[in-house]
């Protein structure tokens, strides 16, 4: 009798997961994902302390950064960090509330698995019901334009509240809203928001409250010469994207001098060359100077002889903000600079910030580009505050693009679910189950914030679908009071965006995750098996 030789398609030292143990092994590695940042959600989240393996300390309760700083390893957890950078890329905030439904989906699609409903089914189900939250979530939300303060300035604190800035949200949020508003441009008759215009600058000294928004820019250049001034007013600014030096040839070259007069004439040709340089400067009016390139000590000390203020190789994304701050145009041919191609600042002023001197440019015309400069007690501090000003900024910025915003405080989220269910009841079979099973998972954020703020869950729920029963759909909870509110009354206002974009994310990769019966890694080289049977590694958390 002869023997059938095994046949190997895979490599040695590879390992495999099939079946159910692979959809248990994902979705506990999900739903583990999930409970790290579960905590954070709220006004009565707390924060997360994550220490690098080089002894670096970051201290957040930004669903993303804590997710990118664990540095975790499992592929299906993996996806879940995908989320929040998804989420994060397109609205800016909302990514704990986008990876906390990911996880409850997960978990609830457990719970049918084990009744032998097909993976499919259930995905076929939640995308049903993901595309009817999303119909459900634009048929409540509310208009906004940007004439509307009140309400920008509420999404903005609504965005804060519950972060390191929340002991000056009164404060940030106007200066947020104030910056939008400054770059903001709708010439097209589209509103067009580019966030990279609004420059955060970050210092420690002085408290959180100290927190200002210049109007133009804050550049860490100082002046290149001692004697130049360290104020101008009314200033007429030029930009140059040249070397105020001369240029060394693009072809090599070799000059032989035989005589030492000749190499005096060579000097004084260099001279004359910065000299022309200088003067084409002065000839155009421009009484500051922001370089790109070099500056020559020659050219310096003309420069400051000429009381213009001027400060070399400044980034060329601060030239391009400085020309939107401004309105000078960006000149490559010192010879070409004209009036025309010139700015003005009512300001600009050499200034020490902490122990680095700094050149502030500010009282700009209408500047299309801003700086809110960030200080603090400590560096933790600042970071914290910064990552809750741009959280604000991506809210508000989508708000007025999208020009739709709804409740927070888990009064949308209970809407949807109210409607899911009625939805559900229109079909039969598992698909219904599946739809009634997002309906429950959706309920997570109110019962999230319920749970952080130390309040019986159950109770919040029954108290919270009395009152949507009642046609009052902006009925959110109040964490401090431990009761259900008017979520619009207490200015609780979050754009439409995070909502539809976090359902998206998390029903797209609980459908994704779902689908998976089979878990191969390769072989790996070190001793530890890359994925432990059964069992996800959940290296780094």
């Amino acid at each position: 009798m002869t023997q059938s030789q095994p046949i190997f398609i895979l490599p040695e030292g590879y390992q495999r997961t099939l079946g159910r143990d692979a959809q248990r092994s994902n979705i506990l590695a999900a739903k583990q994902v999930a409970e790290t940042v579960r905590t954070t959600l709220g006004p009565k989240g707390m924060d997360k302390m994550i220490v690098d393996s080089l002894g670096d300390i970051t201290i957040t309760n930004d669903g993303v950064t804590i997710l990118e700083e664990m540095g975790i390893e499992h592929p299906a957890a993996k996806m879940l960090v995908e989320v929040a950078k998804t989420q994060e890329n397109q609205v800016g905030d909302g990514t704990t509330t986008a990876v906390v439904l990911a996880g409850e989906l997960l978990k609830n699609a457990e719970i049918l698995l084990d009744k032998d409903i097909h993976p499919t089914v259930i995905a076929k189900g939640y995308r049903l019901a993901a595309e009817q939250a999303q119909k459900i979530l634009n048929k409540i939300a509310e208009d906004v334009t940007e004439k509307d303060d009140d309400i920008l300035v509420k999404i903005a604190i609504t965005a804060m509240t519950g972060k390191g800035a929340e002991i000056a949200k009164e404060k940030l949020s106007r200066l947020t809203v104030d910056a939008i508003k400054q770059v903001l441009d709708k010439t097209t008759g589209k509103m067009i928001i580019n966030l990279d215009n609004i420059k955060l600058e970050k210092k420690t000294g002085g408290g959180v409250d100290d927190t200002e928004l210049i109007k133009g820019l804050l550049i860490d250049k100082e002046k290149v010469h001692p004697n130049m001034p360290r104020l101008i007013k009314n200033a007429k600014v030029a930009l140059l994207d040249a070397a105020i030096e001369v240029k060394s040839t693009e072809t090599e070259a070799k000059i032989q001098i035989n005589d030492p007069m000749q190499m005096q004439a060579f000097i004084d040709q260099e001279e004359k060359i910065i000299k022309n340089m200088v003067d084409s400067i002065v000839k155009s009016g421009a009484n500051v100077v922001f370089c790109q390139k070099g500056i020559d000590d020659l050219a310096q000390y003309y420069l400051a002889k000429s009381g213009i203020y001027a400060a070399r190789r400044v980034k060329k994304s601060d030239i391009d903000k400085l020309a939107l701050a401004t309105g000078a145009r960006i000149t490559s041919n010192i010879k070409e600079l004209s009036r025309d191609d010139l700015g003005f600042a009512g300001i600009v002023e050499e200034a020490t910030i902490g122990d680095e001197e700094m050149t502030y440019v500010r009282e700009c015309k209408n500047p299309k580009a801003v700086t809110i400069l960030i200080k603090g007690g400590t560096e933790h501090v600042i970071d914290e505050v910064e990552r809750a000003i741009k959280d604000s900024l991506g809210d508000i910025s989508i708000s007025l693009k999208d020009g739709k915003v709804v409740g927070g405080a888990g009064a949308p989220e209970m809407e949807v679910s109210k409607y899911l269910r009625e939805f559900a009841n229109s079909f039969s079979g598992r698909e219904q189950l599946a739809i009634f099973a997002f309906a429950d998972a959706v309920e997570v954020i109110p019962r999230t914030l319920a749970e952080n703020a130390g309040l019986d869950p159950i109770d919040v729920l029954t108290d919270l679908k009395v009152q949507h029963d009642k046609k009052l759909k902006w009925s959110g909870l109040d964490v401090f009071k431990g009761k259900a509110v008017d979520a619009w009354k207490l200015g609780i206002i979050e754009p439409l965006k995070i909502k539809t974009q976090a359902l998206k994310s998390a029903s797209e990769v609980a459908e994704l995750i779902l689908r998976i019966d089979d878990v191969i890694a390769g072989g790996s080289s070190k001793k530890e098996s890359p994925m432990p049977h059964g069992m996800p590694s959940m290296e780094g958390m």
